[in-house]
């Protein structure tokens, strides 16, 4: 392993090129919409009360929330058969596997959809939301379809088009901070910005589709978006499995933003949730390096031998390459983040500043430990990485809730450091042994001939 900790080595490496390209391109995307973002959060956080930003908030936040319960991870499941599939040449497994994945998106998202205006109502007392924003909330409700679906992300990464992916990311974040603006000197209210919100989530997420359309008809795939459930899923060897398994794991995990915003806003009142919101997006902000890596990462070691020792190596360069970003990321957040906050967002705001110096102690180990999961489910154990998040979750719950009625909204940060560092612990584990064990891992997911 010595020559993976040698920095002079890694870039010889044609597999880790490819990781940082490909991030580079989700990077440029990202940081000019995190710019772009913010512009969008401060002209609601001056147009708005806190109390009215905070109710932005916890709609976004529901909607978000029930999305992330019901949502499949399609895109992982896209990558983990569609990657050998289509580097083999076998299109009509691709269009198994897409085909497939479509059709969990298109179910998951109208249940989601049904189940969170249904159970709305009900919850919108506890939430803090006034009565009078009911019928916008469940407005917000009808985007839970578009925001579950992954199929076009999987693809668009199955395809290298990773520069496709980075534009993309600039569309929801343009339309946001345009229509913020508008609705600032508009003086246009909350339906101002719940408009602009939805526009440009919807905007952006309808441009993927497109975007995945356009490729595949480019490379003469037809037929690949054609929803399909029961036949693609008996034909496909471990798919049911797979993305059950993934299902819940990223439902627990990706639910944890808006939930939080949730259980803040319920036991604290809307003005504290959207302080933790304003902490939260910076903190986000920060961190995205790993999740781009992350994304150029999986599909990168998908197509090596998880027997060999070269997916394990390109974990550990990516990782220190990573950590130490995120040391430095760290220093710039401490030293910039208070200024950044009054200038943008106003004084009265000043109390996220104090919420992001506690999350900021957990940011060095969000970014070393981005490759466990990809590892885990390269070698066959998502099971495992559903354990791990889910006893994480767990665990970050019962932080929050306790934490909060010891500290109030302090406590709320308290709670994300000690979330995140049971995540990563709880990953270490089964990625060990999995390592240990590479020697019987099987190179690549077999498709079960059709019946």
């Amino acid at each position: 392993m010595s020559r993976s900790l040698n920095p002079k080595h890694w870039f010889s490496d044609g597999v880790f090129r490819a990781i940082v390209r490909n991030a580079s391109y989700l990077g440029s995307g990202k940081l000019m919409g995190a710019l772009l973002g913010l512009i969008a959060l401060a002209c609601a956080g001056r147009g708005l009360t806190p109390a009215l930003f905070g109710t932005l908030v916890i709609v976004h936040s529901y909607a978000n929330g029930v999305g992330a319960l019901v949502k499949f991870q399609t895109w992982q499941f896209i990558v983990r058969y569609g990657t050998p599939a289509f580097g083999r040449g076998a299109i009509d497994e691709l269009k198994d596997v897409t085909g497939f994945a479509f059709g969990l998106d298109l179910a998951s998202g109208l249940i989601g959809m049904a189940g969170g205006m249904i159970l709305l109502p009900f919850l919108g007392e506890w939430l803090s939301i006034p009565a009078a924003d009911m019928n916008l909330a469940l407005f917000y409700c009808t985007l839970i379809p578009t925001m579950t679906a992954a199929t076009p992300t999987g693809i668009l990464r199955v395809l290298d088009r990773f520069d496709q992916i980075a534009l993309q990311q600039l569309v929801t974040p343009i339309l946001r901070a345009v229509g913020g603006l508008i609705s600032y000197f508009g003086h246009l209210g909350f339906p101002g910005f719940v408009l602009t919100w939805y526009v440009g989530d919807l905007a952006g997420d309808l441009c993927l589709w497109a975007m995945s359309v356009v490729e595949l008809r480019r490379r003469g795939i037809r037929g690949a978006l054609r929803p399909g459930l029961m036949g693609p899923g008996k034909r496909i060897a471990g798919a049911w499995d797979f993305v059950w398994t993934t299902n819940f794991a990223h439902s627990i995990w990706a639910a944890w933003g808006p939930v939080s915003n949730l259980i803040v806003g319920a036991l604290l009142g809307p003005a504290s949730a959207g302080l933790f919101k304003i902490a939260a997006t910076f903190f986000d902000s920060a961190s995205k390096p790993a999740d781009l890596l992350s994304r150029s990462f999986y599909p990168e070691i998908m197509r090596l031998d998880p027997s060999s020792r070269h997916p394990w190596q390109l974990a550990i360069r990516s990782a220190l390459m990573s950590g130490a970003m995120g040391f430095v990321i760290l220093l710039v957040v401490i030293l910039g983040g208070e200024p950044v906050i009054a200038a943008v967002f106003g004084k009265r705001y000043l109390a996220a500043y104090d919420l992001l110096q506690l999350m900021t102690a957990s940011l060095i180990v969000t970014m070393a430990s981005f490759p466990l999961e990809s590892l885990l489910y390269m070698a066959g154990r998502q099971r495992a990485a559903l354990f791990a998040q889910g006893a994480a979750a767990a665990g970050y719950a019962v932080l929050l809730f306790v934490l909060i009625h010891l500290f109030g909204v302090t406590g709320a940060g308290l709670a994300y450091v000690g979330g995140v560092m049971l995540n990563a612990l709880f990953m270490l584990i089964p990625t060990w042994d999995a390592y240990r064990k590479r020697a019987s891992l099987s190179h690549e997911p077999v498709q079960e001939a059709p019946a």
